[in-house]
C-alpha cells in the first residue's frame, strides 16, 4: 500500500466545537500518524500521514466532523515529511497549540 502525507485546512464552525479532539481521537483509532491545531483564522489545520486508502477514509471523517460542527470546506494539499516533525516527541498524533 502507498504512503502518503496530506496537509488539510478545514474550514466553517470547526472552532469550539470539538473539532481537534475528534480529528485526534479518529486519526489515533487509524494508526495514522500527523497532527492537528487551530488557526487565528478560524480554521483548523491538520497533517495526516499513512496508507493511501486510510488518509481518504479520514478526510471522509473530517468532511462530517463532529456533532457540533459544520465543515463549509477542505483544502488538501501535499503534505511534507518535515511537517512531522511538528508533532509532540513520542507522540504517534498530536494537537498542537493554535498558530
Amino acid at each position: 500500500m502507498a504512503e502518503v502525507i496530506v496537509h488539510l485546512v478545514v474550514h466553517g464552525r470547526v472552532q469550539g466545537v470539538g473539532y481537534r479532539a475528534f480529528v485526534e481521537r479518529e486519526a489515533r483509532s487509524r494508526d495514522l500518524t500527523g497532527w492537528v491545531r487551530n488557526c487565528r483564522d478560524g480554521t483548523v489545520e491538520a497533517l495526516l500521514a499513512g496508507d493511501a486508502s486510510v488518509v481518504d477514509d479520514m478526510i471522509e471523517a473530517c468532511r462530517r466532523g463532529p456533532i457540533s460542527a459544520r465543515v463549509d470546506a477542505i483544502h488538501r494539499a501535499a503534505g511534507s515529511a518535515s511537517s512531522l516533525k511538528e508533532r509532540v516527541p513520542g507522540q504517534a498524533f498530536s494537537v498542537l497549540p493554535t498558530i
